[in-house]
């Protein structure tokens, strides 16, 4: 039922999508301070090149390459279910979708992924920019293109699985976004958004390849610009792959008892 329903489901969520596209563009645009890191590291590199980990140069051509990567993975990895799922349980209109034979997760995920056309076509000039300008920036190593999707694809389910964690949370706790707010903190320093892991001390480093948040972001650029060994890759690939499965199981946890709390409630 529900792989007959998928196609269905993008339609309509593709559909959403157009029609509020002036709203998407303005996410987008609010998801920007990559650009503006950019040009503060540039101004940097400009005066000399920054020693990064290992002894690794970064020009400002480097940094170039690195934040309009930061910027196209960041569109194509997000997700907001949290607020969704949020909003319906103050509303109480997750009852009705309770009643559906489709998992109202499922419905999240593809009203989520139907965006995903719209929103790589505002990041295109961005590609096709970097591609043009920039391609020294990037990996020239093919194997690593092939990894690039899965760690999209993976990127995208830790962070869908955490929305779907916290958006669990409003079953029972009143100000669940703000777990919310705590997670793109801790993204923000750890997942290589503002500053390139490259430059973080060998213990912080250590730490981040702990946290999802690299995992998040910091992994699928650092295979479009070649700043990690293939056979490293795999193994962070494989790290990502264990993160999506846990965060995974803990949020469909935390759902299973959110509703049933919400139906014990005359949800």
């Amino acid at each position: 039922m529900s792989l007959r329903a998928l196609p269905t489901l993008l339609k309509v969520g593709f559909a959403e999508a157009a029609a509020y596209r002036t709203e998407m563009v303005v996410w987008v645009l609010s998801t920007t301070m990559p650009l503006v890191m950019m040009l503060l590291w540039t101004s940097i590199a400009d005066v000399a090149p920054v020693e990064g980990q290992g002894g690794a140069s970064w020009s400002s051509g480097s940094f170039v390459g690195y934040f309009l990567c930061v910027f196209i993975v960041r569109q194509l990895v997000a997700a907001w279910a949290a607020w969704e799922i949020n909003f319906e349980v103050r509303q109480g209109t997750l009852a009705m979708r309770l009643l559906k034979p489709l998992h109202p997760l499922i419905a999240f995920a593809t009203s989520n992924l139907a965006y995903l056309p719209l929103r790589a076509l505002v990041t295109l000039p961005v590609a096709v920019f970097l591609f043009v300008a920039h391609r020294d920036a990037l990996s020239g190593d093919w194997r690593l293109w092939l990894l690039f999707p899965l760690s999209i694809f993976g990127a995208w389910l830790i962070t869908f699985f955490v929305n779907v964690a916290v958006g669990a949370l409003s079953f029972s706790v009143d100000s669940s976004l703000r777990v919310m707010d705590l997670w793109f903190a801790l993204f923000f320093v750890f997942s290589g958004y503002l500053v390139p892991l490259d430059f973080f001390p060998p213990w912080l480093r250590e730490v981040s390849a702990w946290l999802p948040f690299r995992y998040v972001l910091s992994l699928p650029v650092e295979l479009m610009t070649g700043r990690v060994p293939f056979d490293a890759a795999l193994g962070l690939v494989a790290r990502q792959a264990l993160f999506a499965l846990g965060l995974g199981a803990l949020s469909l946890t935390m759902w299973t008892r959110g509703v049933s709390r919400f139906q014990a409630f005359g949800g």
